[in-house]
This record gives C-alpha cells, sequence and structure tokens, in this order.
C-alpha cells in the first residue's frame, strides 16, 4: 500500500461538537487534503444548514459521516488513535507535536491499520477518559500567549501534516523560460555601461567596481531574452531623453 492511500484508513472524529458550522469547516478542511473519513459522536445539531453552507463542496463527506454513540464506537477496530489537545494532564500519554504524530498515523495507516485523530468539544476540548482511550496526545505548537484555535483550524493544521506526511514534498512544473544568452546578457552590459556614462552616473576616470556588482545582480535573476529587451528599451529611451 502506498502512502497516499493511507490517508483513506485515517478517520478525523469529532466529539460532541457543538456548533454544525465548524462540523462544515472541518469536512472542507479535510476534503482538500484528500481525507474522507469524518466520524462523529453524539453532535448538538447534525445534520444542519450550516455544516452544508461551511463545507464549500465537501458536502459528501457530510453525508458520508458515520455517527457514533460513543468515543468506543468511532475508534472500533482502530491501532493508534491520537488525541489532539492542549490541555496538561497528570498521568498523561506521551505527547508530541502535530507533525510528528502525522508521521506516526500515516505509518501505521501505510501498513494497512485503521487510525484515527480525536478532537474534542469547542467548549473544552477532550474529557480526560476520552483522551485516556487513545494512545498518544498530538499538540499543535502555538503562541504561548494565545493558544486558542478554532475546532475547524486544527483539523486543517492536523489534515495538512497528515498530507504532508503521506505525500511528501511536492515538485512543480515550472512554465520554461526563454533565457538570455551570453551575447545577449553582453550587449545589454554594454548598453547600461554607456548609459551610465551618458547620464554621469558613472565617472569613466573612476568606474571602480560598479558594472561588475550589477553583474552579478543580474547573474542572480537569470534574465529571460523578454527582460532583457524590456530593459534595453528602456535604456533606449533614457537615451533619445538625454540626447
Amino acid at each position: 500500500m502506498n502512502k497516499p492511500s493511507a490517508l483513506g484508513r485515517i478517520r478525523i472524529v469529532l466529539s460532541h461538537t457543538t456548533h454544525p458550522g465548524n462540523i462544515g469547516a472541518a469536512a472542507r478542511a479535510m476534503k482538500v487534503m484528500g481525507l474522507s473519513r469524518l466520524y462523529l459522536i453524539k453532535p448538538e445539531r447534525f445534520p444542519h444548514a450550516d455544516a452544508d453552507a461551511f463545507a464549500t463542496g465537501a458536502t459528501d463527506l457530510l453525508e458520508n459521516a458515520v455517527l457514533c454513540e460513543s468515543l468506543d464506537e468511532a475508534l472500533a477496530g482502530t491501532v493508534l488513535a491520537v488525541a489532539s489537545t492542549a490541555r496538561h494532564r497528570d498521568l498523561a500519554h506521551e505527547v508530541v507535536d502535530c507533525r510528528e504524530a502525522s508521521r506516526r498515523v500515516v505509518a501505521e495507516a501505510t501498513g494497512g491499520a485503521e487510525v484515527a485523530i480525536v478532537f474534542g468539544t469547542e467548549r473544552a476540548g477532550l474529557t480526560t477518559e476520552e483522551v485516556s482511550r487513545c494512545q498518544l496526545i498530538g499538540i499543535i505548537p502555538t503562541n504561548w500567549e494565545y493558544s486558542s484555535l478554532n475546532l475547524a483550524q486544527a483539523v486543517q493544521v492536523f489534515a495538512y501534516e497528515l498530507r504532508m506526511s503521506a505525500v511528501g514534498e511536492q515538485i512543480y512544473a515550472q512554465q520554461p523560460s526563454d533565457l538570455a544568452t551570453l551575447d545577449e546578457a553582453e550587449g545589454f552590459f554594454q548598453q547600461l555601461e554607456e548609459s551610465f556614462y551618458l547620464t554621469d552616473f558613472l565617472d569613466p576616470k573612476e568606474p571602480k567596481r560598479l558594472m561588475q556588482r550589477m553583474r552579478r545582480m543580474f547573474a542572480r535573476a537569470r534574465l529571460e531574452k523578454k527582460e532583457i529587451n524590456i530593459l534595453r528599451g528602456f535604456l533606449s529611451a533614457i537615451k533619445s531623453k538625454v540626447e
């Protein structure tokens, strides 16, 4: 089983969600990152029009959401459940950040196991009892002075980390550019130097290292043919005004 398909074995579990809009927003956050399995434990209001509105194209996740009466039911068959919580707890399980938690979840799912990330209610998060049902605590490293995250935002952060662990860094095709040749670049530099002299910006008796610095600057830019033509046209316009 490859890693992208492992996303299909990851459950996002929302426990006792009070605002239906957060359910919809969480579904949207999941779908955009390739997650599809939404489990809801006794949501206060669901189904609901607000959930559909906030889902914005991810209503299929809402239609297929699994409604559960308890966390045990939502986690049935899983081998690893991560509790998303920022509250300090006594006798807590191992605590890792969301990136490491996602790495472990994806590793288990890649091997064919069922896994879950569990999120608590908006008002108080997960209960101690709910955390005890999980095997790992995953935290989102937030600003210590202000650590409040909306439920859907927390789901989005975990969904992103899960996707990055499953898919990895992507290489995106770049629009091929027609780079300037050495001859074209040299023609530009010659015209640039002439413009410096023409405008008295550069003293021919003391040129110092200006052109060397200009060459270095434009070398970093990797100029394209069209860019060279634009610059040379600009220099020609300056020359016509000065003369």
